[in-house]
């Protein structure tokens, strides 16, 4: 949205003589919890670096719809009505409602994407490498991180099922269970699903899983990583190993994760953002990117809490948290 005086001025602020454009940015996020609270201000950050301060060039309108399906809609109704300069849309949800709300208004405002697993299956852009003219953004799932962790439990555990806990609403955890489906085949691992809604079916869920599962696995999954601690301590009073898809989850008190920090991805989505604010470039110049720097993070206190054995193998893998 450009800001415009009631006087005559030459410039795109309506600040006269200032010659510098302001601009506002709509932040449609699903849910407040570390990864995707690291990935704003990892996109801040580089706007900042690239010239855009906050409360002097740039505004940031920042809605949570606190993991309501139904809150999505309404914030990215009203980012549109706005008239905002661009949509940072922080998860898949919130990705696919900001976009279907500028379709239906027919809006020309960029959506710029982060923390979306499958951008193609959620319906966001054609292909990885053919975003749409107004709509890009990065991925937060690397393509070896969940058959590494399969191959992880597979190789270094006694474990046979594998316990997924997810919500089916949420299409990027849809997309993943299949990729763990799919990572299972030709080892001797089963999955043992189980579906929650909200983050108040998460503990009954969990529990649900004592008995039927050897390992807990949790992905990206918005509404249960929002109730991990829940999941946490079912963990670590059962003696259940419980690897994550994100290195947050490990700090939190996950046993591993192969993953990377979020305030890289949302940094690279900053960087995209920075250009198309400038109006040098337009979200269609830019391919779908995957996060870099996929790593195996371990947490040594989790291991003791959950009653794993650390292996000296495991050093030349991995890197260790306390």
């Amino acid at each position: 949205m450009l800001i415009s005086g009631c006087g005559t001025t030459d410039d795109a602020t309506g600040n006269e003589g200032s010659g510098e454009k302001k601009v506002t940015v709509a932040i449609n996020q699903f849910v407040e919890h570390p990864s995707l609270d690291e990935a704003t201000e990892g996109l801040k950050k580089a706007l900042e670096e690239k010239g855009f301060v906050e409360g002097e060039n740039i505004t940031y309108i920042m809605d949570s719809a606190q993991a309501d399906m139904n809150n999505i809609h309404t914030i990215a109704k009203k980012h549109v009505s706005e008239g905002v300069d661009l949509i940072f849309a922080n998860a898949t949800p919130s990705a696919q409602a900001s976009v279907q709300a500028i379709t239906k208004e027919n809006a020309e405002i960029p959506v710029i994407f982060t923390s979306v697993t499958d951008p193609v299956g959620a319906g966001l852009v054609e292909a990885m490498d053919k975003p749409s003219e107004w709509v890009t953004g990065t991925s937060d799932t690397h393509p070896d991180a969940i058959p590494n962790t399969v191959k992880f439990i597979d190789e270094q555990t006694d474990a046979k099922k594998v316990g997924v806990l997810y919500n089916p609403g949420e299409q990027n955890s849809v997309a993943q269970l299949e990729t763990v489906k799919k990572a299972i085949e030709g080892t001797d691992l089963q999955v043992v699903e189980k579906s929650v809604s909200t983050t108040a079916d998460v503990k009954q869920a969990a529990e649900s899983l004592v008995g039927e599962a050897d390992v807990f696995y949790i992905n990206t999954d918005n509404t249960v990583v929002s109730a991990l601690e829940t999941v946490i301590k079912i963990a670590q009073d059962e003696g259940i190993p419980l690897f994550s898809g994100d290195l947050d989850s490990v700090e939190r008190g996950t046993l591993a994760a192969y993953g990377f920090d979020y305030s890289d991805l949302g940094y690279e989505t900053g960087l995209i953002a920075a250009e198309i604010l400038k109006g040098d470039k337009k979200p269609s110049d830019f391919e779908v990117q995957y996060p870099q720097n996929l790593k195996l993070v371990i947490n040594k206190k989790a291991a003791e809490a959950m009653g794993v054995e650390l292996k000296s193998e495991w050093e030349a893998m991995a890197e260790y948290i306390e």
